[in-house]
């Protein structure tokens, strides 16, 4: 069967033999497959057609070897498979989303950075993965993740019913939140050296700190701003140097996991095992 090829892994086994995890879709829908003895330049790159003449399933987790996959040509618009390779959202669904939420808000300074960073990070973001698995892994996904948390925000916010939330808060920390995945990954998703030695919430924090002082913004509001990105993985013992302690922090959290996981269900096959989610989905 012909797939796309939306993203791919390269690893090694612990015996030392490399291997590349593929996310493929055709019409039928995706499967995660992991090939073995496929070195990094060998395979499908994201966006390749691929075939293979024999897949091995055991109990949801999908496998192939180097010899059972046949390598294709990218595909023309015309290609019934084309339209499946996701792509970056548009740039006025980018300005709609951030200008409906700007008329939350009311802190002038707060807005003016919106307003600045929202133009900065729409290129940058469109070029990246949010990561290399699981979710939202192609160039763009990066955009794609951070205007999905932002466009539920537009619909969450005007329904909650606490006066206490600051918008601004919100909005500047999702736009952040990952920014230390620019450094993380390249564009192709391979992990770069910055993943190990500072990790992206370290990075994103740092960054946003220094916008909000660039601009004047005191300490006191910086540092809770800033607390929204530092908290975003939720528990400790999910990489989160915080547990989130303010209204904003939590709303980031639980849009964080939102986009993620609906993200992640999307991108599986019916009865596949996503490890992320710690059980098989069901469509």
């Amino acid at each position: 069967m012909e797939y796309i090829t939306l993203s791919r892994t390269d690893g090694i086994t612990s015996k030392g033999s490399p291997f590349v995890t593929l996310k493929l879709a055709n019409l039928d829908g995706n499967i995660n497959l992991a090939v073995w003895d496929v070195a990094p330049g060998q395979g499908p790159a994201v966006g390749q057609l691929v075939r293979f003449l024999n897949i091995r399933d055991n109990a949801g987790k999908k496998s192939a070897s180097q010899n059972d996959m046949i390598t294709c040509d990218f595909p023309r618009p015309e290609h019934p498979l084309y339209p499946l390779m996701p792509r970056p959202v548009e740039r006025d669904k980018w300005d709609a989303t951030l200008q409906n939420l700007l008329g939350y808000c009311r802190d002038t300074t707060l807005m003016d950075i919106i307003r600045d960073c929202g133009e900065k990070l729409y290129q940058p973001y469109s070029k990246y993965p949010a990561a290399t698995s699981v979710h939202h892994a192609f160039p763009g996904g990066l955009l794609n993740h951070t205007w999905q948390m932002l466009h539920m925000f537009e619909g969450l916010y005007p329904v909650l019913p606490y006066d206490d939330v600051k918008p601004e808060r919100v909005i500047l920390a999702v736009l952040f939140h990952d920014y230390g995945k620019l450094l993380e990954y390249n564009r192709e998703g391979e992990t770069q050296e910055a993943m190990f030695l500072l990790g992206h919430i370290y990075i994103s924090s740092y960054k946003l700190h220094d916008e909000l002082k660039k601009h004047g913004v005191d300490e006191h509001e910086a540092s809770r701003i800033v607390h929204c990105v530092l908290a975003h993985h939720g528990l400790r013992e999910h990489g989160s140097p915080v547990v989130p302690c303010m209204q904003e922090a939590v709303i980031v959290t639980y849009l964080d996991n939102l986009s993620a996981k609906t993200d992640a269900i999307s991108g599986a096959g019916n009865m596949e095992k996503v490890f992320a989610l710690d059980t098989h989905v069901v469509k």
